[in-house]
Parts: C-alpha cells; structure tokens; sequence
C-alpha cells in the first residue's frame, strides 16, 4: 500500500489496519459515520484541537508520542497549512525555516533536489 498523503488517508488507512469497517468504527468509538467518512475522503478538513485528534488516535489505536502519533498530528496540521504546534515551539527550528522556504521557492530547486533534502533529513533522524 503506498504511503498516504493526507490525514484522511491516513485516518482510513489505520482504520483498515484495525481490520474495522467505517460504520463499525463509528459505532464503536460514538462517531457519525458520515462525519469520519467525509473526513476520510478529504471533504471535512482534519480536526485541529488537541482533544478530537487525541480521540481519534485512541480509536484509532496510535499511542501518543510514536510516529504513527507524530504523522497523525503533522498531517492534521499541515493539511490546514499550519506548522505542527510542537515545531513551532523550537526557537532553533523556527529560525532556520525562513533559510529552508527560500531554498525551497529557488527556481533552480526542482523535485529532484527536494526528494534529496527530504532523504538527508530522514538520514539524519534516524
């Protein structure tokens, strides 16, 4: 299965990893099955608050603090274009993101050169 792109293809992924059919889930867990299916399919932006992602990823089995737990919240946020709160609370991070937008926004930087950067960066977290 390819890696997904958007938090509801990640929320619909992990679903189905739980081997739990939408409608099951939503009974399960209390939710409106056409809420978590619009949400699934990108129609409903991702929740931003703390609380609803914390609930989501209880139902969804992510335990907080693991990196199925930072995709779930990096993919919440960015898919509303914003910056994961936690990076944004790194002093050192936040000053070198200006230097990162303008390499990234450089004509000469095609996907070539990003999938580069995003390989040295996976290197050099591991």
């Amino acid at each position: 299965m390819a890696a997904p792109e958007t938090f509801g293809e990640y929320f619909k992924q992990k679903r189905i990893e739980n081997n739990i059919t939408l409608r099951e889930f939503c009974r399960v867990n209390g939710f409106d099955p056409g809420n978590i299916s619009k949400i699934e399919r990108g129609l409903f932006p991702p929740p931003q608050l703390k609380e609803t992602l914390e609930k989501y990823a209880r139902a969804l089995n992510i335990q907080e603090g693991t990196d199925d737990w930072y995709e779930f919240c990096d993919l919440a946020a960015t898919s509303a274009g914003k910056i994961p709160p936690d990076m944004v609370s790194n002093e050192e991070l936040m000053k070198a993101l200006p230097v990162l937008f303008r390499k990234v926004r450089d004509k000469d930087f095609d996907n070539e050169d990003l999938d580069k950067l995003i390989g040295a960066i996976k290197k050099e977290l591991r």
